[in-house]
């Protein structure tokens, strides 16, 4: 299956009011609205182009097949952490399974190396959510720790695993 990122256009703005209104919420941050609105997606790609241009991120759509199935970005600490980016995914449900998070994770974190000054790229993932911890191990992200009872959502209490990926010397 092809997979390749790209940044994110107005154009693209239903597309993506589509893919984040429809998401598996379980394991994302209560920063994504829902309902996710035009009005969200407009000024959610009006904030990604402005930290690109910034050189405080990189904001990419996945496509596969010429259709625009999930969303990716590395987004880069401030202050001390400067040099550490922190990675976020999702991807249509629909398109689950088929390895397509894993190509848009290693995609991104070359061009995220290339473009930023990145020592590292972290996740904050839930403990339970063994599919995303699956897709960074097979990035060789390493875990670093759990961070207990970290995470209330929905009324439960998760852990938290931290992992991360380091620059190489050639990159």
């Amino acid at each position: 299956m092809q997979v390749h990122i790209q940044k994110w256009k107005m154009e693209d703005a239903e597309k993506l009011q589509q893919l984040c209104d429809q998401a598996d919420r379980r394991y994302l941050s209560d920063r994504l609205p829902h309902p996710y609105t035009l009005q969200n997606t407009t000024e959610w790609i009006q904030y990604a182009l402005q930290q690109e241009k910034a050189q405080k991120g990189i904001f990419r759509s996945i496509v596969v097949h010429h259709h625009i199935v999930g969303n990716i970005s590395i987004e880069r600490k401030e202050d001390v952490r400067c040099l550490e980016g922190e990675i976020g995914f999702l991807l249509d449900k629909t398109y689950w399974s088929n390895s397509i998070t894993s190509k848009a994770v290693d995609l991104i974190c070359k061009e995220a190396y290339k473009q930023l000054p990145l020592q590292r790229i972290s996740a904050l993932v839930y403990a339970p959510n063994i599919a995303s911890r699956k897709v960074l191990e097979k990035n060789q992200f390493v875990l670093e720790g759990i961070l207990r009872k970290a995470i209330f959502k929905d009324g439960k209490i998760y852990d938290a695993c931290l992992y991360a990926h380091y620059r190489k010397e050639t990159e």
